[in-house]
């Protein structure tokens, strides 16, 4: 992956998130999750590390913009 430049994290509510998964769907959905809930510039695509298990994906989020709140029978 690519080096975090200080753009990315210049204001407090701005944050970097990487993901290490098992597989496509798994690390997706997780970011599907976030952008669900906050301002979220995602990822298209997984990446792979050869050697490594699993795929990475990073996306930004910026927690000053939320989309919506949690949903209430989130856990239940």
């Amino acid at each position: 992956m690519n080096p975090i430049t200080e753009a990315h994290v210049s204001e407090p509510g701005l944050l970097v998130v990487d993901v290490a998964a098992a597989d496509d769907d798994t690390a997706l959905a997780f970011q599907q999750l976030l952008a669900e809930r906050w301002a979220t510039a995602t990822a298209e695509r997984t990446t792979r590390d050869a050697g490594e298990p699993g795929v990475r994906l990073r996306c930004y989020l910026d927690l000053r913009q939320p989309i919506s709140p949690a949903s209430p029978t989130a856990g239940v």
